[in-house]
């Protein structure tokens, strides 16, 4: 943060997009494992947001944008660890919304789905399912690319946005609006 000061004189603009995926058997989980991804999916986001909201605050402006997901509304098997972490950064951008408000910083989070990038191409291997599969299961039959959550986070930090705080937006193509079933087999 003190860099970004140094270099603009001024912060606007927290994006917390640092994260690890996790996929595992609940009941074998490494206590390490759990804290690792607890740490790095809501610990770091939190004090990352303490150390931007600082000069924010005292500026009276900017904006926070956590970069959440959609296992921060619902429950994914073998994803314990960045499903608690993922529900946590949900609560945290509720909370950190309406206690900064009327100082000036809102805290706003992006929720994608299933988003077209080598991380995902790693954690389908390792959960089980195909980009293919995503896309049958996703409402828009396709992944999310990187620009359509980009393009939402700058929304959100743009003074378009003015009035959002403490929310959510989720960019899932229908995913969470879906009941389930697999497209095509109703």
């Amino acid at each position: 943060m003190q860099r970004a000061l140094d270099a603009f004189g001024r912060l606007d603009v927290l994006v917390n997009n640092a994260g690890a995926g996790q996929v595992a058997d609940s009941e074998t989980l490494e206590p390490a494992e759990w804290q690792r991804i607890i740490d790095l999916d809501l610990t770091v986001p939190f004090r990352c947001a303490q150390a931007a909201a600082r000069p924010m605050l005292a500026a009276g402006r900017g904006v926070i944008v956590n970069i959440s997901s959609l296992t921060g509304h619902v429950g994914l098997a073998r994803r314990a660890a960045y499903t608690a972490a993922k529900h946590g950064l949900e609560g945290l951008t509720k909370t950190l919304g309406v206690e900064w408000a009327a100082r000036g910083v809102r805290v706003v989070s992006v929720s994608p789905a299933y988003v077209a990038t080598e991380l995902l191409a790693g954690t389908s291997k390792a959960g089980g399912f195909t980009l293919d599969d995503v896309a049958r299961r996703t409402p828009m039959r396709r992944l999310a690319e990187p620009s359509e959550v980009a393009r939402t986070v700058a929304f959100l930090a743009s003074d378009d946005a003015s009035f959002v705080t403490g929310s959510t937006v989720r960019v899932d193509g229908g995913w969470l609006a879906d009941g389930g079933w697999e497209h095509g087999e109703r």
